[in-house]
C-alpha cells in the first residue's frame, strides 16, 4: 500500500469514527435491524396474548338479551307511561327454511360463509379501531360473529366485547357446523316490526310461514336485516326504498355469482312488496305511537334496533302527562265524538295527527297519532304523505324577508306591500306558466301582503314565491324545518301552494322556529335514555339560527292577523296572543291549523285516508266542506286553552316594525287601494301550470300527482268557520296548497 492509499485509509477510518460518535445515544437503537426486531417482538407478544385469551375465554351460555328484558317508558315528570318486553320470537329448524332462502342470507351478509374460519380479521380490526376511536358502530362481521354477538354476548360496543366475539366465533366455528350457525343467525336476528327470527318475520312482512317464502321474499328479509326501520317498505321514504331495492338486487346478484340462482331465474324475478304492517298487541292507545316515535329517535341518535329490542332501557319522554290528556280530549270532543262511520262512510276515513312543542326547549309535550296504535298502525303525527297546503305560505314570506327580496317592480316585500289578488292571474317572471285560482275563484284586486295572508290569497303568494326565487323559498323552508326529501317538494311555482308532503311534527318544528325568534327547533320526543352505564348522546333540539330574528318576528306579527281578522278566528282567546295559519288541500284531502302562543306551538292535521288512496273529507260529521279553520282549528283551540289553563295570558316579544301585531304608520299608502299592484297580471303563462278555467273541475286522484298535473290548486278553503262544526259553510278562504279547484 502506497503512502497516498495509506493516508486515504486513515482519513476514511477517522470519518467512520466521527460518524459513529455522532450516532451515539438513543439513535443506535433505531437502526433498521433493530426496528425489524421490535416489530417481530411485538408480533410475538400479540400472538402470545391472543393465544392466552383463546385459552381463557370459553363459549358462554345464551345471553339474557336473547330473552329480551322490558323497556320502561316514562312521562317527563318521571311517572311510568308504559313497559314493553314481550318478544315476538319463534325459532324454526333450518330444514323448514327453503335452501334458496337460506342462501339469500349468506349472499347478503357473508357470501364466503361456507368456507371461512368464522371471523373476518380485517373487519374485526377495523371495528376495534373505530370503537376505540369513538367513530360509531362500524366493522365488517361474518355471519358467525353476528350470531355470537346476538346469542352469546351483549350489544355493547366495546373493545373487550369485540375481542371476546372474535375468540368465541373461532371456537364456535370449530365446534359447530355451518348449518347450525346459519340456523342460529337466522333465528336470532331482528327484522323490524317487532319480529325476531325468520318465522316471525315471514308472518310480519308476507303473512305466510317460512317454508312458503319465495326467493324474492327471502332476499327482501335478508336485506332488511341491515336497517330494519329504514328498510321497512311500509315506512320507508323514497331514499329508503331505493336503498332496500339496491340491497335486494345485490343479494340476488351474489346468488348468481355463487351459482345458487340461475341467470334466467334472476332476470325474471320481481320485487315482492311486503304486506302493510299489522298492529302490535300491548301498545294500545297513544302509548304505541309515543313508544315507536321514541325508539326511532334513539335509533337516529346511534342506538341500534337490536339494543333497544334487547330491553333494559329506561327512556324518559318530554311528554307532559297533563297536556297529553288535554290533546286526546280535544280530538275526542271536537271531532271523533261527532263521527258516525255506520251512518256516513266519509267518517271512517277521517284521521287526525297533532304535535305540540315547547318552543324554548324543543321538547314534544303532546302528540296524537291516531285512533290507537293497535287500531291504526300509521302515526298521523309523523306521516309526510299529505300536503300542508296554505300553512306553507308564511314560509314564502319568511324567505322574502330573510333575503331582502323585492317585487317585480323593485318594491321591498313587507307586510304592507301591495300585490294583485286577482284570481287566476298569471304569475310574472316564471319560466313555467302558472295562474292559480283563489278559493271559490274570488278576486281581491290590489291587496296588502298582510290581508293576503289573513285571507290566504293564492295568486299573491304564487307571485311572491317567484319574486323571492323558488330556490330561495325552498332553502328557507328546509332551514326552518321542512323535510327536503318529502314527496312533491319540487322547485316550481305550484310549490307556493304547499303541494309537498309534510307531517304535523314537521310543521310544529317550522312554527316553533318562528316562535323561537328564528332559532332552529327540531321537535324531540326523548328527554333522556339510559341502560346501566350507557347514556346515548342526544342532539340538542334547539340549535343554530335558521333565519334572522327580524324575519321570524315579522312573520309572527303577520300571523297574528290571521287569527284576529282572518281564516284562523276560531282560535282567538281573550287576552292571549296567538299566531297561526290555516290550510286546506286538494279536494279537502287534508286540513290544517298550525299556530302558537309565546309558550306553546301546536300543529293539527286532519287527513282523508281511504283504503288505497287519499280521499276528500267533505261531509265529515254531517257537515259540508272541511277546512283548516274548522275541525283542526277547534281542536287546536280546545287543547291550547286546556294546556295553558292556570297560566297568565302572554304577549309576543317581537323585534319588528311590520305586521298585524304592530300599529301601522299613519300613511295612506297602507291602504289596500292606494297603491298600484306590485305585479302586473298582464303576463301570460307559458305552459301546463295554469289551472283549469272552472272551479268546478275535478281534482286529480292524489295530492302528489295532482301537484304535477296541468291543473293547479285553486284557492284555500280556509275562511273563518261558523260556530257550528256541522255547518256546511264553504270554509276558509285560505289560498293554500292543494291541488283542487277550491282549496285554500
Amino acid at each position: 500500500m502506497g503512502r497516498a492509499e495509506e493516508r486515504r485509509a486513515r482519513q476514511k477510518s477517522a470519518r467512520r469514527a466521527k460518524k459513529a460518535a455522532k450516532s451515539g445515544g438513543i439513535r443506535r437503537f433505531f437502526t433498521w435491524k433493530w426496528l425489524l426486531g421490535y416489530v417481530l417482538g411485538l408480533g410475538v407478544l400479540l400472538v402470545g396474548a391472543f393465544f392466552v385469551l383463546y385459552l381463557l375465554v370459553e363459549v358462554p351460555p345464551a345471553n339474557a338479551a336473547a330473552k329480551a328484558e322490558a323497556n320502561i317508558y316514562k312521562y317527563g315528570d318521571g311517572t311510568i307511561m308504559a313497559k314493553t318486553g314481550d318478544v315476538n320470537r319463534e325459532s324454526v329448524p333450518l330444514s323448514k327454511i327453503p335452501k334458496e332462502v337460506q342462501h339469500t342470507f349468506v349472499a347478503a351478509e357473508n357470501k364466503d360463509f361456507y368456507g371461512d374460519s368464522g371471523v373476518s380479521f380485517t373487519g374485526t380490526a377495523r371495528g376495534l379501531i373505530n370503537t376505540a376511536l369513538g367513530r360509531g358502530k362500524q366493522g365488517g362481521s361474518t355471519i358467525t360473529q353476528q350470531y355470537v354477538k346476538n346469542y352469546y354476548l351483549s350489544q355493547e360496543q366495546t373493545v373487550s366485547r369485540k375481542l371476546k366475539e372474535l375468540v368465541i366465533s373461532l371456537k364456535v366455528d370449530q365446534q359447530k357446523s355451518k348449518d347450525y350457525i346459519l340456523q342460529g343467525y337466522i333465528n336470532t336476528s331482528y327484522y323490524g316490526r317487532g319480529a325476531y327470527g325468520i318465522q316471525a318475520a315471514a308472518r310480519a312482512y308476507y303473512d305466510k310461514d317460512v317454508e312458503d317464502l319465495s326467493v324474492a321474499q327471502g332476499a327482501y328479509l335478508a336485506s332488511v336485516l341491515q336497517a330494519p326501520s329504514q328498510y321497512d317498505w311500509a315506512a320507508a321514504g323514497p331514499n329508503g326504498k331505493r336503498q332496500v331495492k339496491a340491497r335486494w338486487n345485490y343479494v340476488l346478484n351474489n346468488m348468481v355469482e355463487k351459482d345458487w340462482l340461475s341467470k334466467s331465474e334472476r332476470e325474471g324475478m320481481k320485487f315482492d312488496v311486503p304486506v302493510p304492517p299489522r298492529p302490535i298487541p300491548g301498545r294500545d292507545g297513544q302509548a304505541g305511537y309515543l313508544i315507536d316515535a321514541a325508539n326511532k329517535e334513539l335509533i337516529k341518535a346511534g342506538v341500534s334496533e337490536n339494543e333497544i329490542e334487547a330491553g333494559g332501557w329506561t327512556i324518559t319522554l318530554n311528554i307532559d302527562k297533563k297536556k297529553q290528556k288535554a290533546l286526546e280530549k280535544a280530538v275526542r270532543t271536537e271531532l271523533t265524538d261527532k263521527l258516525d262511520p255506520k251512518k256516513r262512510k266519509v267518517d271512517k276515513y277521517a284521521q287526525v295527527g297533532a304535535v305540540s312543542v315547547d318552543p324554548e326547549s324543543g321538547g314534544v309535550v303532546a302528540m296524537y297519532g291516531g285512533t290507537g296504535y293497535t287500531e291504526h298502525y300509521y302515526n298521523n303525527a309523523t306521516r309526510e304523505d299529505y300536503q300542508p297546503a296554505s300553512t306553507f305560505k308564511p314560509l314564502i314570506l319568511a324567505a322574502g324577508l330573510e333575503n331582502g327580496s323585492t317585487t317585480q317592480d323593485s318594491t321591498p316585500i313587507t307586510a304592507s306591500t301591495i300585490y294583485d289578488g286577482t284570481s287566476k292571474r298569471p304569475v310574472k317572471g316564471s319560466i313555467t306558466g302558472f295562474a292559480p285560482p283563489n278559493e271559490d275563484n274570488k278576486s281581491y284586486g290590489p291587496i296588502s301582503v298582510q290581508k293576503a295572508m289573513n285571507n290566504s290569497v293564492n295568486s299573491v303568494f304564487a307571485q311572491m314565491a317567484v319574486d323571492v326565487g323558488l330556490d330561495k323559498v325552498k332553502n328557507t323552508a328546509i332551514d326552518l324545518g321542512m323535510n327536503k326529501d318529502a314527496g312533491g317538494f319540487d322547485v316550481r311555482p305550484a310549490m307556493s301552494l304547499g303541494v309537498m308532503g309534510a307531517s304535523p311534527r314537521d310543521m310544529a318544528g317550522v312554527y316553533a322556529t318562528l316562535d323561537n325568534h328564528g332559532k332552529k327547533v327540531t321537535p324531540a320526543i326523548v328527554k333522556s335514555a339510559e341502560k346501566g352505564d350507557e347514556r346515548p348522546q342526544l342532539p340538542d333540539p334547539t340549535n343554530g339560527q335558521a333565519i334572522s330574528r327580524g324575519a321570524a318576528d315579522s312573520v309572527t306579527s303577520v300571523l297574528t292577523g290571521v287569527v284576529d281578522d282572518g281564516t284562523g278566528q276560531a282560535v282567538r282567546q281573550q287576552g292571549q296572543a296567538v299566531a297561526g295559519k290555516t290550510g286546506t288541500s286538494d279536494d279537502n284531502k287534508s286540513a290544517w291549523f298550525s299556530g302558537y302562543t309565546p309558550d306553546l306551538v301546536t300543529s293539527v292535521g286532519m287527513f282523508g285516508e281511504g283504503e288505497k288512496k287519499q280521499v276528500s273529507l267533505k261531509g265529515t260529521a254531517g257537515g259540508g266542506r272541511v277546512n283548516g279553520g274548522d275541525f283542526p282549528a277547534r281542536i287546536w283551540a280546545a287543547y291550547t286553552q286546556s294546556a295553558l289553563n292556570g297560566q297568565k295570558a302572554s304577549k309576543f316579544d317581537l323585534d319588528t316594525d311590520m305586521g298585524a301585531a304592530v300599529k301601522p304608520p299613519p300613511s295612506p299608502s297602507s291602504s289596500d287601494t292606494s297603491e298600484s299592484p306590485s305585479s302586473s297580471p298582464s303576463s301570460s303563462p307559458s305552459n301546463s301550470e295554469s289551472p283549469s278555467s272552472s272551479p268546478s273541475s275535478s281534482p286529480s286522484s292524489s295530492a302528489s300527482s295532482s301537484a304535477s298535473s296541468s291543473a293547479s290548486p285553486s284557492g284555500d278553503a280556509d275562511s273563518p268557520s261558523p260556530p257550528d262544526p256541522s255547518s256546511s259553510a264553504s270554509g276558509d278562504a285560505d289560498g293554500g296548497g292543494f291541488l283542487r279547484r277550491d282549496q285554500e
